[in-house]
């Protein structure tokens, strides 16, 4: 009966997954805060469940510091050997990605790849470019950090730091006869092939030997809402949502009691707060466009003749280009999308201000207020007090001076529920 129950136990030992398999993730996204947790996550993952391996395929353009040298850390603590395989052909480990793939425990790309191009590139909060001293430090900085990695690693120092201080990239051909990376491999499979049987030093210096034949291949896929975040990580949403957001809420102040337009735009706002704190923003582009707002706002109080219109308008253009302060155009919201919605949006704001001006500047067409200014006739003679006959209906008056019967007259104000004050005309 025990020799049974351990057979099965035994069984469901090699059987289950998690136990000795491969694990697999995908990143096909900028390096920012979202792609670091859902990485990270998935090497603890990983080494809770005494995977033997995890397989990394990567493609960026690369992305933020902070969040590379997040990921970075992780790698280098992790108990289960990394491996970063740039692929599929036509795929690229720029920039971080080129720092991700030198501190992994192997570096493996496709056919058809390329890497490098990692020379840092700040931008200051007005979006205008470092000053040369402050570039110089950071791009020292830059190039310490991968001659540290690259040497740790085994790999060509000198050509990782041409990659940083050159700007150069790699072909996946150029980059193995370097030395940068281990293998050139159309697949996973061929990868798992290769390494099986050999061994790897770590960056502790500990020697791993791979046993990596007949092992299950299990994906790691993103949470709901990491694909979420993702999606709305995205800079062209990111800015669609905030020109929604500013249009919702300035239709619900202006409409008070429309109820939908506000709870439309404030979670959209909300929605582009969360994804600016993922993007780098550049506030002065945000100051830009809250400021075409206020100058729809003062064309239509101000006889400008447009100008101040026209102001706005190029005002909301130029602060949707230059509202991502990010050198890489992954990060950047496109030409196409920003402006034609930003000419679109400043006629629609400008469209409503309008309407609301005309509304509250429209004389009562009802009540008291809208017999002001009406026209009527006189039924008797006034002199000075009478009856006249207005907007349907008959009234007692009273006027200035006598106006005989059967002439025009205009109620010039009421004075209580029964009677009016009218003038000749």
């Amino acid at each position: 009966m025990k020799r049974a129950i351990l057979s099965v136990v035994l069984l469901c030992v090699l059987v289950l997954p998690g136990w000795s398999s491969i694990y697999r993730i995908v990143v096909d996204a900028p390096v920012h805060p979202i792609s670091s947790e859902y990485i990270t996550r998935s090497i603890e993952k990983a080494e809770r469940e005494n995977a033997r391996l995890l397989i990394m395929v990567l493609n960026t353009p690369g992305g933020l510091d902070s969040a590379m040298r997040e990921i970075i850390a992780k790698i280098l603590a992790s108990r289960v050997p990394i491996v970063t395989y740039v692929a599929p052909a036509g795929a690229r480990a720029a920039s971080a990605g080129f720092y991700i793939g030198i501190a992994s425990d192997l570096f493996i790309m496709a056919p058809g790849t390329n890497t490098g191009a990692a020379h840092p590139v700040g931008i200051s909060i007005t979006g205008q470019g470092m000053d040369k001293t402050m570039e110089e430090k950071i791009t020292h900085d830059a190039a310490s950090y991968i001659k540290t990695l690259a040497e740790k690693r085994g790999r060509n120092v000198q050509a990782a730091e041409d990659a940083v201080r050159k700007s150069l990239s790699y072909t996946e051909k150029e980059a193995l006869d370097k030395g940068l990376i281990d293998f050139v491999a159309a697949s996973e499979q061929e990868i798992i092939d290769h390494f099986d049987g050999r061994t790897v030093r770590r960056f502790n210096g500990e020697v791993t030997r791979l046993e990596l034949k007949g092992e299950t291949v299990i994906d790691i896929p993103m949470t709901a809402r990491q694909k979420f975040l993702i999606t709305i990580s995205n800079p062209n949403l990111a800015y669609i949502l905030l020109m929604l957001g500013l249009l919702g809420l300035y239709f619900e102040f202006s409409h008070p009691g429309a109820i939908l337009p506000g709870v439309l735009g404030g979670i959209s706002l909300l929605l582009a707060i969360f994804s600016f704190q993922i993007l780098p923003l550049n506030y002065v582009a945000l100051i830009l466009i809250l400021l075409a707002i206020g100058l729809f706002i003062l064309e239509v109080k101000v006889q400008s003749y447009g100008i101040l219109g026209i102001g706005g308008v190029i005002a909301m253009v130029l602060g949707s280009i230059m509202l991502i302060d990010s050198p890489i155009p992954e990060l950047q919201p496109s030409l196409t999308v920003i402006i034609p919605l930003a000419v679109g949006l400043s006629l629609i704001f400008f469209f409503l201000l309008v309407l609301v001006v005309r509304a509250h500047s429209r004389t009562a067409a009802t009540g008291k207020e809208g017999l002001i200014g009406e026209v009527g006739l006189a039924q008797t003679d006034l002199s000075p007090e009478g009856k006249v006959f207005v907007h349907g209906e008959i009234w007692n008056a009273e006027a200035d001076g006598p106006i005989a019967k059967g002439s025009k007259v205009k109620v010039v104000r009421v004075l209580d529920s029964l009677k009016i004050h009218v003038e000749k005309l």
